[in-house]
């Protein structure tokens, strides 16, 4: 589909429109789903030294992942409601599955800190203690009013080094000046009193982020727009500081402009840019990022970071579909290798790789919400 962006009156409302007529070619493109069957598993490839295999099946669409010594922990957007998986006989696989919350629509968020879970969707953050066998009880409301959920309701946390809960909260739409002050950014959240304010703006949206084991650095790997010609704009990843503004909605990468873009008011979009933090490292167009972690410390791979790429559905030729990860020198991304492949073959996929959990001993769990299946990499 060929089409060329033109801005009403209202859009010039909020700055000047473009003098230039942009032209894209915009694609939509499924890759054919294929259901999971054992077998599978033998088409994954990781490198030399580690094994791929299938720690749980028929999680329905398991999300985002946290790993603590009684078990692992998958909230599930779609069913609303949060699983708790143990291996009671260290092979591997987990044996024991128990949902530990449920009726929490959309949750997604999750973290644990001192004792206690937090959860969250699109608007609301819950705390909930944790019990000796792992269940959950005491539930708490701590706020709920986030932004509305709009096109981005995959809402992630985590606390910093500084004792500070962070929550990515992603723009309301694919590419708008919005009208909420807290969409695309990440808001840094007192434990004390709950408030909350922004701590780094102009992110699409960051929904795997995490700090470098060895420096403290926040790093977030952030999601280019859509709609926009199938190798642009990049996905992204940054360096995440406090008060940055990272480019969003006028520019994406190294300050590289949206010319689609309206002027924002009283500037123009080449001024305004060189205001803003450009991203450190670029990757492939429209293989949406998710999950993004470091090795912690004390791992064979400590300081290096994995990206769980859940894959395209609007570009020509499909990509993403893996894991990958980033090799850091000095605290710095130099290099990017492929770390679980396969789920891909040509166009058929029958996997998407979304929540990731790194064990303090280096075990990579991986969930994929397209078959419901748990994987686990781990070092022969």
């Amino acid at each position: 589909m060929l089409g060329a962006l033109a801005f009403s009156p209202v859009a010039a409302q909020r700055g000047t429109p473009p003098k230039d007529i942009v032209t894209i070619k915009h694609t939509t493109n499924y890759p054919q789903h294929l259901d999971f069957l054992p077998e599978m598993v033998n088409m994954l490839k990781v490198p030399a030294g580690w094994l791929v295999s299938v720690a749980a099946s028929g999680l329905g669409k398991p999300r985002m992942l946290y790993h603590t010594p009684d078990g692992l922990y998958v909230t599930r957007r779609d069913t609303g409601d949060v699983l708790m998986l143990k291996d009671t006989d260290g092979d591997s696989k987990f044996e024991e599955i128990k949902t530990v919350v449920a009726e929490f629509k959309g949750v997604h968020g999750i973290t644990v800190k001192d004792g206690m879970m937090y959860l969250c969707n699109n608007n609301e953050l819950r705390r909930y203690k944790i019990n000796p066998d792992g269940t959950l009880t005491n539930k708490e409301m701590l706020f709920n009013d986030m932004p509305s959920a709009g096109q981005h309701p995959n809402r992630t946390m985590d606390f910093g080094p500084d004792g500070k809960l962070y929550i990515s909260i992603g723009t309301l739409c694919n590419d708008c000046k919005e009208s909420d002050r807290e969409a695309a950014t990440i808001v840094q959240v007192d434990p004390q009193t709950w408030k909350r304010r922004i701590y780094a703006s102009g992110l699409r949206n960051t929904i795997g982020f995490d700090w470098h084991p060895q420096s403290d650095e926040l790093w977030g790997i952030d999601n280019g727009g859509d709609a926009k010609g199938d190798d642009w704009p990049p996905e992204e990843l940054n360096q995440i500081k406090d008060g940055k503004n990272y480019g969003y909605p006028f520019a994406y990468a190294k300050r590289e402009v949206d010319r689609s873009r309206e002027d924002p008011a009283g500037d123009s979009k080449d001024k305004w840019v060189q205001t803003t933090e450009p991203s450190v490292m670029e990757f492939q167009a429209h293989m949406a990022p998710i999950a993004f972690q470091f090795f912690p410390a004390g791992t064979a791979f400590s300081g290096d970071a994995l990206i769980n790429w859940h894959g395209s559905w609007n570009r020509s030729k499909a990509v993403g579909f893996k894991v990958q990860k980033i090799h850091f020198e000095n605290g710095k991304p130099v290099a990017s290798e492929d770390f679980l492949t396969g789920f891909l073959k040509g166009s058929t996929r029958f996997g998407r790789p979304a929540g990731m959990a790194i064990t303090t001993d280096g075990k990579v769990y991986i969930s994929d919400d397209a078959n419901g299946v748990l994987y686990l990499v781990k070092q022969n």
